[in-house]
């Protein structure tokens, strides 16, 4: 279903005319009101005049997180605090937060980017949605949760956790959508077998609406087999929105981007170069109609590519595919770029194992060392050594095969990686610590 027909059906020429428009004029707007934007452009030159259409993108400069920690709390705010209504920011782990604001028409906006999200994917007015993502700071609770009821939807804000609550209420209150991690998905299932549930017999659910994590189309697979729905990816940063950036439609072939509020570009993430259209590389993403933090060109880190030209739901809007990695969650062993989710596509191959895996990262006697820890499943736990060496064999073979290093695979007991309720440990770079 398309809720926004105007807007997401618009042709290229339309999208591109409409963010030249909205690019124009919000750096004009971020070059008024935030000195450290005004700041950075006067040093390379650049007045708001120059950017005459979508063309002169690549005047302005970027935007990394780094330049919203240095300016913590505040100072990149765009709007003054009488009209943010609403504060999110980041966790803060690697340093200061990085801290964004809303005005009354960014939540307006967002909302409905949510509502368009939730419509892509097939959800209606009449479905029951389970918003299992973290409410609070982090942003993906309170934007599927406004999305929801944009939609008409009714929602269960019961948040991450509580697992056994998780699947009680999902069979009371009979939820249709299901949101939060992928990989708290897979363990939701996980749950609900040990139980005796079949999700497609014993729930209601058909549609699950899974990010902030990256996750391979073999989790897909594994996802939509074990809980018997439609499992679709959604995209967002805090920094940018938070959800509802981007969402796949039914069809599954790419995450449509809103680009009616976002333009989207593909960089060289080591030279900062402008790739031709369908390179895969580092997303860049400016904000055209936000008000209270509006970011230029902003480095995602996320790793991906972008598909033009209509899709068979009708839109024309973009799409990206699957994230493959984040540039700063991309492990070098030896000279070798590795990212997680090429082991876990190696992984999701073999039905000995479960897709709960840990990579660790050492350094012995100077040399990088990669460790693949994998959780068996409890048939091959049960299995004779032989069988279980074989498999193990084959793991690394495959391994190998793909990333041209000697990886150590270590088959470990079911249950003995450690379980998320939001976003999924998958590296231990033991070099760090």
């Amino acid at each position: 279903m398309i809720y926004n027909e105007k807007y997401e059906c618009m042709s290229r020429d339309e999208i591109e005319k409409l963010q030249g428009d909205r690019l124009r004029d919000k750096v004009k707007y971020v070059y008024e009101r935030i000195p450290y934007y005004k700041k950075k452009m006067d040093c390379i030159g650049v007045k708001p005049e120059d950017i005459k259409s979508l063309d002169d993108i690549g005047k302005l400069p970027f935007t990394v997180k780094q330049d919203l920690r240095d300016n913590y709390p505040f100072d990149t705010f765009a709007a003054p605090m009488e009209d943010i209504i609403r504060i999110h920011a980041s966790s803060g782990t690697t340093g200061k937060a990085t801290v964004v604001g809303y005005t009354k028409n960014d939540i307006e906006i967002w909302s409905e980017l949510m509502a368009r999200s939730f419509a892509a994917v097939g959800a209606t007015k009449g479905d029951i949605v389970q918003n299992g993502y973290g409410y609070g700071l982090f942003t993906g609770g309170l934007g599927a949760h406004y999305g929801a009821e944009k939609l008409g939807a009714a929602v269960i804000p019961i948040s991450g956790g509580n697992t056994k609550r998780q699947i009680t209420l999902m069979q009371d209150f009979g939820s249709t959508v299901l949101t939060c991690t992928p990989s708290y998905a897979l363990y939701l299932a996980e749950a609900m077998k040990e139980a005796g549930i079949d999700p497609e017999k014993d729930t209601n659910l058909k549609i699950g609406i899974f990010g902030a994590e990256p996750w391979t189309e073999e989790m897909r697979d594994e996802l939509q087999k074990k809980l018997g729905i439609l499992a679709c990816d959604i995209y967002g940063l805090s920094e940018i929105m938070g959800p509802g950036v981007s969402i796949e439609c039914e069809a599954q072939q790419g995450m449509h981007i809103f680009e009616d509020h976002f333009i989207a570009e593909i960089i060289n993430p080591e030279t900062g170069e402008v790739l031709p259209k369908g390179s895969k590389g580092e997303l860049v993403i400016s904000t055209i109609t936000k008000e209270g933090i509006p970011v230029i060109r902003y480095r995602t880190k996320d790793i991906t590519y972008l598909e033009y030209g209509k899709c068979k739901c009708g839109r024309n809007h973009v799409r990206m595919r699957k994230v493959m990695g984040r540039s700063d969650d991309m492990l070098i062993i030896r000279g070798v770029n590795v990212f997680p989710s090429q082991v876990e596509s190696v992984i999701m191959q073999f039905s000995e194992v479960e897709p709960h895996y840990l990579l660790v990262v050492d350094r012995i006697n100077n040399l990088d060392t990669l460790e693949v820890w994998i959780e068996m499943s409890d048939r091959l736990f049960s299995d004779e050594v032989k069988k279980v060496e074989a498999i193990r064999n084959k793991i690394a073979q495959e391994l190998y095969s793909l990333l041209q290093i000697n990886a150590k695979v270590k088959l470990v007991e079911p249950k003995t990686i450690e379980r998320s309720t939001g976003k999924a440990k998958r590296v231990l770079d033991r070099r760090k610590i």
